[in-house]
């Protein structure tokens, strides 16, 4: 391991940018990559959360808190399951937990499970019908104390898996017999967020239907439970007034029967809001050009306890919303990059991160007038212990950059290269590796990601662009890229690559860009239309809007529509059309299992690049999905990356000791 401390800059060694030696290996990013699924706390106020392991082939593992201060984290997840839905292909809400009693989804046959946490018996038992080849699925449940049930999201691909019925059902859990879940809600595209109020007497839920997206047009609805558990009347309290554009989300009963949601009416900010219930009228808590919430890509997110998280500026704050004042105060915390936040015994958890802190969970305490924390303890982290790698780490630079239409302009995370003993030469500029991210509707956030540490240690710049489209930035600018998929993320990517060239702080000969999924598209369509990059990579990407088109799952069906527009927009913005127009250096990476971006698209791609002599790789992966979940697969891409920009565009010699993989019409 290289240790380092601060070398001044007539001490440092002199290599060229993207040969420098680092500690911040392949290994230690795949090993740090796991993700968290949701949190929840137990009947003891212990804290329960969901990891997903790439040492585990992306297994999903409930672990729980230790009894003990110091201990160890105890996994409740037996072997032989992995806690993970597929519902709408994304998932989400795949677990619940009421006292000692937790509710899962098993990822291999999608059936919930009933597991107590406190017993000495902790084998799971299945709940639901064994339908077979994972042919129904369920998310984002609630437990119904009144009626000793289950209420949750279902979506049944028994009659079509392009087109699933999507309902809000009942399960019962005193039975032991397994029976047939009872529909409580159904009838339209969507649902999510079915939500019980204390006492068992109302539910509300979210519901959309196509052509829209959740954060396009949605509906807050209100049913009232009659004594035999059906709902026997029902009250829309949000998103039906045909004069008013918004998209309520993230429904929640206080303890004392009040519904608050999030809603982004008339200023285009998702905002909390209170339902009156005797006039059926809404009311502002606080209002702030922030999002308090983000798009519903998976279900379960919640962004507030009656304790707060918002987001202003591509910055998360946690802070405290006094409802009865209207004052929002926010708390001293290290995270600027906040997800989930679940209540606890005096205090309440958050799962976060910063430019400094990667993916962690926090307990929070409060001081006695619930204003300020008093105690800030991180307790899990997805990658460990982390601090010998401190000195090596470049911070982001939150840049905004013109775009090409007047007056309006975009943002990102600029990363510099940065390594504690090594420097380059004053007449050099660094390589830049620019990232699309996915969604599109999602945005880059500033938290610390050792994968883009892996390039900048070893002299590399770095830029996570939020194209226009990207969400955070509220409703206006979320919905610049209606109609203009692939126009205007490709200009503003190629903007951003050209305004650090011109402020002179990367290498305009040596521009190369990558993305995943909708960044994958975003990348190819720069690489075709645009002769701002030099190279680039696709990890899972579009290259024919048509096939995605065909092949899309219920929840994105029209999404893509919204994005695209006509049959001749289709054709004229898919890569795969103009490889005539392909003039750089191109590597793919693809799952040989997914069902959003199917293998056959990076195939059609890489005949098409290598027939027409370009140098060009194809990665494929055996058991991978929608994003790369094993350990060996995530280190393998991001180090091939790495040598293939190298070798067709870098003009020098990485110091990692990799194996490059063949690259046709190069090697």
């Amino acid at each position: 391991m290289i240790m380092a401390s601060p070398a001044a800059p007539q001490d440092k060694l002199t290599s060229p940018y993207g040969s420098w030696k680092s500690p911040i290996t392949a290994d230690v990013v795949s090993g740090a990559n796991k993700r968290l699924g949701g949190i929840a706390v137990d009947g003891d106020g212990r804290l329960v959360w969901l990891e997903t392991r790439p040492a585990e082939s992306g297994r999903g593992v409930l672990v729980r808190g230790s009894d003990k201060a110091g201990g160890e984290p105890i996994d409740i997840t037996p072997k032989g399951f992995s806690v993970r839905t597929e519902a709408q292909e994304y998932g989400g809400g795949d677990f619940k937990i009421s006292g000692h009693t937790l509710l899962f989804s098993n990822h291999s046959d999608q059936r919930l499970y009933k597991q107590s946490i406190s017993s000495g018996d902790p084998s799971p038992v299945p709940i639901t019908p064994d339908y077979g080849e994972q042919a129904v699925r369920y998310a984002d449940g609630v437990f119904d104390s009144r009626f000793d049930r289950y209420v949750t999201v279902r979506e049944d691909c028994r009659e079509s898996s392009l087109n699933p019925s999507t309902t809000i059902v009942a399960i019962d859990l005193s039975e032991k017999k397994i029976q047939e879940p009872k529909v409580l809600v159904g009838g339209n595209d969507f649902y999510s967020f079915p939500r019980v109020d204390p006492k068992g007497e109302r539910i509300a839920w979210i519901q959309w239907s196509h052509p829209n997206m959740p954060w396009d047009k949605a509906e807050l609805w209100v049913g009232y439970i009659s004594e035999n558990g059906d709902i026997h009347k029902r009250i829309c309290v949000a998103g039906c007034d045909p004069t008013l554009l918004e998209s309520p989300t993230e429904p929640k009963w206080s303890s004392r029967g009040e519904l608050y949601f999030i809603t982004d009416r008339k200023s285009g900010f998702w905002n909390i809001y209170r339902w009156i219930e005797s006039s059926n009228e809404v009311v502002a808590i606080y209002s702030l050009d922030a999002e308090f919430s983000k798009p519903l890509w998976v279900f379960g997110i919640s962004s507030y306890e009656f304790l707060q998280i918002g987001g202003q500026n591509g910055r998360s704050y946690l802070g405290i919303l006094d409802v009865v004042n209207g004052s929002l105060s926010a708390l001293d915390i290290p995270f600027t990059d906040i997800n989930n936040i679940s209540s606890g015994i005096d205090c309440f958890y958050i799962d976060g991160a910063s430019v400094v802190h990667s993916l962690s969970l926090a307990k929070v305490t409060l001081d006695d007038h619930k204003s300020e924390a008093v105690d800030f303890k991180i307790i899990w982290s997805s990658s460990g212990d982390i601090s010998e790698y401190k000195l090596y780490f470049s911070l982001p630079e939150l840049i905004e950059f013109p775009t090409e239409v007047p007056g309006q302009n975009a943002y990102a995370y600029f990363y510099p290269p940065s390594n504690p003993i090594y420097q380059a030469s004053q007449d050099e500029k660094p390589p830049l590796l620019l990232e699309s991210h996915g969604g599109p509707t999602d945005e880059a956030r500033q938290s610390l990601n050792l994968s883009i540490q892996y390039w900048t240690s070893r002299g590399w710049a770095f830029v996570d662009v939020n194209y226009g489209g990207s969400s955070g930035y509220g409703r206006e600018f979320r919905e610049r890229l209606l109609g203009r998929w692939g126009i205007v993320d490709v200009n503003d990517c190629c903007s951003c690559a050209k305004f650090l060239v011109d402020s002179g702080r990367v290498d305009g000969e040596r521009l190369c860009v990558t993305g995943g999924s909708a960044g994958g598209f975003t990348t190819l369509a720069a690489l075709s239309f645009k002769e701002t990059f030099k190279a680039g990579a696709s990890l899972y990407g579009i290259a024919d809007l048509s096939m995605l088109r065909a092949g899309m799952p219920k929840f994105e069906s029209h999404y893509i529509d919204n994005l695209v527009g006509g049959e001749n927009d289709y054709f004229e913005r898919s890569p795969i059309n103009f490889v005539d127009k392909f003039s750089c250096p191109i590597i793919l990476f693809q799952g040989l299992e997914d069902k959003v971006v199917p293998p056959q698209q990076a195939r059609k791609i890489y005949q098409a690049l290598k027939e027409k002599g370009l140098p060009v790789a194809l990665v494929q992966y055996e058991g991978e999905q929608h994003g790369f979940r094993k350990a060996e697969n995530i280190k393998f891409t991001l180090e091939q990356q790495m040598v293939f920009f190298a070798r067709v565009v870098g003009h020098f010699k990485v110091a990692d000791d990799i194996a490059p993989i063949k690259i046709d019409n190069f090697d």
